[in-house]
Parts: structure tokens; C-alpha cells; sequence
């Protein structure tokens, strides 16, 4: 066979291959339009699943007379006219292949009319010949798309489609994906007449925990919790939600790269690694927004625009871990709603309750998580040698007290009558304490006598003599030996560890003088800072600091040096303060010397179980 140009018509049913794959396919391409054009109302009306009509209309800008039919011809668009506009797209279409496909293999009308003219246009195409018809017609300002019989004339197509049902079923999804991007547009769907789904637009945020809520369900909106992590290249914003057997929830993932939906295996191992590396073990549901600078990802990658492709994949890989991870780290046990994680983005205040921060606001660019700590059931984290610095709600002056260090709350649990030990389980301690050490054991054994038995889990670690107990929180000995080691090391410095993805925010008009006035202090601390314009960028930190929130840690220590000098030993409590334990209580008794393992027994919380077992 000779070669020869394909006619316009076969051309058109070759694209309308990859780009309309089913009814939801159409509505996809129909509906990013109505959302290029500068809609704010989109009605979608669908019959027998789309297959016999799917009609979608808007209030958007409209289409000229003149352009009516140049509109249905293939690579015909408004959005890209240059090699350069297709390296930075931001909107959703722009191949101009869309409407060709669609009226190629169906019978499609096109009517529109835009603000400044008399009177609207329509245009009709059907399949066979690929003529257009423009003629005047009734309709207000914006576009109606109507399609009819899809597939009517490509049998072999048409045999491939599924039930009504299982077709709408698609559309209904394919719209999911696209309101969760666009909550200020109003979207309606109708299915043989009937109002199926209606999501209004939401302008407050207890409409926007509303709308949340009815595209993935109250059982995701319920347990999600914002994520929100920003530097000057990326921003990443979102909810994530761990997976139960109450309400599986795994089924909601959607991500998003500058408002446009697609699937990512990028994007996917970064919350398994995330899940797995947090010691999770459920599966979970996403709804995540990446914004990044449209030069550096190509959208032009697959013909139905899913999948994109990244210039830098791996820095975008490791920020999403690393946005991830300090979420799960915080986590919120009770669910955060949607009002508060959009106030959140607007930055309002730092609250310090029981000794932990509980940040309700931040600054989106300063790379924050905006995620509240959760409170701790029984012990705190808080060690009983430690120290901390004041937050600002909690009284005093920036430029006296307020930020000066002052000793941590204790660590003591608290027994309450609902959670008093069985006659069962005090058994269990009696016996526990009649078993004399083995010669693996003696090391665990203070000068005093006090043994260490157990660790009950991970922040709790039992210590008993003859017939009595002590409670010691794991945290509070991982914290006590890595103040003193931390103080061996500060008159030498601290060595820093480069950060893989640097940490901004924004300079208060203080910092930057802090940053010449304690140049030697933060090389010492291992902590390497720089200016760029109105920001301060953090570079290296100290393995202390490695899994703390950073930009909250930046924040709180040039406060501190701008109003005080501090000590050594000041500097290494509060540097203390952000590590969490990574070794089992044992390793961490083991390391400690007699004098101070007397100290954290001498602070520890003696467990009156006797006098509870004789009141149970």
C-alpha cells in the first residue's frame, strides 16, 4: 500500500481512540473546558449512562460566531499558540483534539454565545461526513455541548461499552476528581432526568468540610488531617487519612499537580515508604495538591492528559516523603476539619498546651506542616530534666522572659479509676517482681536496687525493687542522655547534616541582624543559615534536630537568640527537646552511669499498686 495522508475523518476516529475511551471520557474533556472557558456553574444532564446523551452546559465566556466552527476542527485551540506555551501549560486542554474526536464518533451540537453579542450560534457535526452547520439559536451567555449516540458509527466501539449503570458509575467518578480540584464551581449531575449529585460551591470553610465530605464521604473527611509543606520551588497542600475497619477509605486517592488530576507511581511510593517508614500498618486515603512551576513538569505525556511527567523526579519524590512523614510524625488522633486547615493556610497562632506546641496556623511558604500534635494518654513526652522555650501565648516578653528556657512539666502519669490494673493483672506484677535476675539482667540494675523489668511500649519503661514499682518515661531517658552528650560535644560544635530539601521562611525585621550578632553560636550548633530576599533558608542541622518540625524550630531559636544569650546547658535542653527515642529502653539504661541513672529513678513515678488492688 502506497503511502498517503489519512482522511480527515479517519484521522479524527484514530485520536478519538485514545482520547474517548467511554462516556466519562467525554465528560472529562467537556467539562475542562467549561473550567478553561471561566466557568462558575456547570450543569451535566446523562442518558443510559451517557451513551445515548450526555449534555454539559456553563456560564463561561462563550465562543464567537467566527470561531464556532473552527472549534470542532482537529488542532484547533485558544490556549497554546508557541513551543514555548507548551513547556509552561496551565490549563487543562490544549491539544485541540478534543471536540474534533468526540464529534467524529457521535453526533455533537455545539451551541454558544459570548457576552458582547446579539445573538447565539450553533453548531452541528455528525460523524459520517464531518460537516459543520452553523445556525442561529436561543441560549444565554456561555456553552452547551450536546452529544448524541456516542460510538454510533464504530460498532466495535459501541460493543465494548458496559451497563448503564457501570458507565455512570465512571462519570460520577471522573466529576469527583474534577470538584475536588475546583471547589468554587458549582457542579450538577443528572442521570435519566433525575438530580444525582449536586456540589456547591463553598465560600466559608464549613461549606468547604461540607463539600469534602459529599464528593469522598463523611468516613474520609471524618479522620483526615491536613498536610501542608512549602519551599520556594514546591508547595504541597492536602488531607490524608489512615485506613480502619470501620470505614475503608483507601479507595479516596487523588493527587493533583497544579489543579490537574493524575496518577502517579511516583506520587504512590512515596505514601507506602511514608506508611511503612511511620510503622502503619493500614492502608490510606489521599486527596493531595502539588503546585509546581509548569516548566518543570510535562503534562504532554499520555493522550488522555493522566499521567505527567517530572523534570527533577526524585527532588519531587523526596519532598513529598518528606511532607508525608512529618505529617504522620504529628498526626492528629482526632479528626482536624476542613474549616480549620483552611484557616490554617492564612497563619493565625502558636498555642502551647500541656507542655507540647499545638500549631493551628503557619505560613504556607515557610515549609510548615500545619498538624496538631497529638496529646499523649498517659505519659508525657516531656522529660523531668529538660527544658523548653516559652511560646509566645504563654506570657512574657520577646525581648525579656518570654522566650527564655525554663523547665519542662513532669513526666508523671496520671492513674484514673476507669484505667486501674485488674486483681489479674497485679498478680501478674507480684509474680513479675518475685523473679529473681538472671545474669543477663544484673546490668539492669541500679546501685539502689531498682531494676528495669520492662518496657510496657514505646514511651513507658517499668522499674521494680523488692514490692515496688516505678514508671519512667522512655522519652525523658532518651532525652536525659542526649543532653549530656550533646553538652560534651557543644564546645567543639555540633556537626551538621545537609538537609535534601532546604527549609524557608519568611525573616522577621530582627533575624537578620541575629544572624550576624551569632554568626560563631549557630555555626557551633551545626546549623547553617543564609538569606535570600525576605526569607531565611536553612540548610544543615544538627542530627538532633533531624525529625523535628524545622521551620517551627528555625522560628523559635532566632527568637530566642534576639532576645538572650543562652548557656550551654540551656541550649542543650532545649535542643533535646525535638528527638524522640529510636532505641529500646534497655540500650539506652545501658549507657547511662550510675549517678545518673539515680537521678531519672529519683524523678520517676512510684506505682501505688498494692493500694489499687486493694480498692478494685
Amino acid at each position: 500500500m502506497a503511502i498517503q495522508i489519512l482522511p480527515p475523518q479517519l484521522a479524527n476516529q484514530i485520536a478519538a481512540g485514545e482520547v474517548v475511551e467511554r462516556p466519562a471520557s467525554v465528560l472529562k474533556e467537556l467539562v475542562e473546558n467549561c473550567i478553561d472557558a471561566g466557568a462558575s456553574k456547570i450543569d451535566i444532564d446523562v442518558e443510559r449512562g451517557g451513551s445515548k446523551t450526555l449534555v454539559v452546559r456553563d456560564n463561561g465566556k462563550g465562543i464567537n460566531k467566527a470561531e464556532l466552527e473552527l472549534a470542532l476542527a482537529r488542532h484547533a485551540t485558544s490556549k497554546v499558540a508557541s513551543l514555548a506555551d507548551l513547556e509552561s501549560i496551565l490549563s487543562f486542554g490544549f491539544r485541540g483534539e478534543a471536540l474534533a474526536s468526540i464529534s467524529s464518533v457521535s453526533r455533537l451540537t455545539l451551541s454558544s454565545r459570548t457576552a458582547d453579542a446579539s445573538e447565539a450560534w450553533q453548531a452541528y457535526a455528525e460523524g459520517r461526513e464531518m460537516a459543520v452547520k452553523v445556525q442561529p439559536t436561543a441560549h444565554p451567555v456561555g456553552t452547551t455541548v450536546e452529544v448524541v449516540d456516542l460510538f454510533f458509527n464504530t460498532p466495535a466501539r459501541r460493543r465494548f461499552l458496559r451497563a448503564d449503570k457501570t458507565e455512570f458509575t465512571h462519570i460520577e467518578e471522573q466529576l469527583r476528581r474534577i470538584a475536588l480540584a475546583k471547589d468554587e464551581i458549582h457542579f450538577s449531575l443528572r442521570h435519566n432526568g433525575k438530580l444525582i449529585r449536586q456540589y456547591r460551591p463553598a465560600r466559608n470553610d464549613r461549606q468547604r468540610q461540607q463539600r469534602l465530605a459529599s464528593i469522598c464521604g463523611s468516613g474520609f473527611a471524618d479522620r483526615a488531617f491536613l498536610l501542608r509543606s512549602a519551599n520556594d520551588d514546591l508547595a504541597l497542600t492536602g488531607f490524608l487519612a489512615l485506613d480502619d475497619d470501620k470505614a475503608r477509605i483507601s479507595d479516596v486517592q487523588y493527587f493533583y499537580v497544579n489543579g490537574r488530576v493524575v496518577r502517579d507511581k511516583l506520587v504512590n511510593h512515596a505514601v507506602r515508604q511514608a506508611l511503612e517508614e511511620a510503622g502503619v500498618a493500614q492502608a490510606a486515603g489521599f486527596v493531595l495538591y502539588l503546585n509546581i512551576d509548569p516548566h518543570e513538569v510535562d503534562v504532554n505525556v499520555h493522550p488522555a492528559k493522566h499521567e505527567v511527567r517530572f523534570h527533577q523526579a526524585r527532588y519531587v519524590h523526596d519532598f513529598i516523603l518528606t511532607a508525608l512523614q512529618q505529617g504522620l510524625r504529628n498526626r492528629v488522633e482526632q479528626p482536624i476539619d476542613v474549616g480549620s486547615a483552611r484557616r490554617s493556610a492564612e497563619g493565625e497562632q502558636v498555642n502551647e498546651q500541656a507542655g507540647h506546641y499545638r500549631i493551628s496556623g503557619g505560613d504556607a511558604a515557610a515549609g510548615t506542616a500545619t498538624i496538631t500534635a497529638p496529646n499523649s494518654a498517659s505519659v508525657s513526652n516531656a522529660g523531668t530534666s529538660g527544658y523548653q522555650v516559652a511560646s509566645p501565648s504563654s506570657g512574657g516578653d520577646a525581648a525579656g522572659q518570654g522566650y527564655a528556657p525554663r523547665p519542662l512539666q513532669s513526666a508523671a502519669p496520671q492513674f484514673r479509676g476507669a484505667s486501674r490494673p485488674s486483681g489479674h493483672a497485679a498478680a501478674n506484677y507480684g509474680a513479675l517482681l518475685q523473679t529473681p535476675p538472671s545474669a543477663n539482667s544484673q546490668a539492669m540494675l541500679s546501685s539502689s536496687g531498682w531494676q528495669l523489668l520492662t518496657q510496657l511500649d514505646k514511651t513507658t519503661a517499668l522499674f521494680g525493687k523488692g514490692q515496688k514499682l516505678k514508671l519512667m518515661s522512655v522519652t525523658a531517658l532518651h532525652r536525659h542522655l542526649q543532653q549530656h552528650n550533646v553538652l560534651q560535644r557543644l564546645p567543639q560544635g555540633l556537626v551538621g547534616q545537609p538537609l535534601l530539601l532546604p527549609v524557608s521562611v519568611a525573616a522577621d525585621v530582627n533575624w537578620l541582624s541575629v544572624l550576624d550578632r551569632h554568626a560563631v553560636l549557630l555555626r557551633q550548633l551545626g546549623i547553617d543559615l543564609s538569606q535570600q530576599h525576605q526569607r531565611i533558608v536553612l540548610k544543615t542541622v544538627p542530627a538532633v534536630l533531624r525529625h523535628g518540625d524545622l521551620a517551627q524550630i528555625l522560628a523559635q531559636l532566632l527568637q530566642w537568640l534576639d532576645a538572650d544569650t543562652p548557656t550551654n546547658e540551656a541550649l542543650a535542653a532545649w535542643l533535646v527537646q525535638w528527638s524522640e527515642p529510636t532505641e529500646p529502653a534497655a540500650q539506652l539504661w545501658l549507657k547511662l552511669d550510675e549517678q545518673q541513672q539515680e537521678a531519672l529513678l529519683a524523678a520517676a513515678v512510684e506505682l501505688p499498686w498494692q493500694t489499687l488492688v486493694e480498692q478494685s
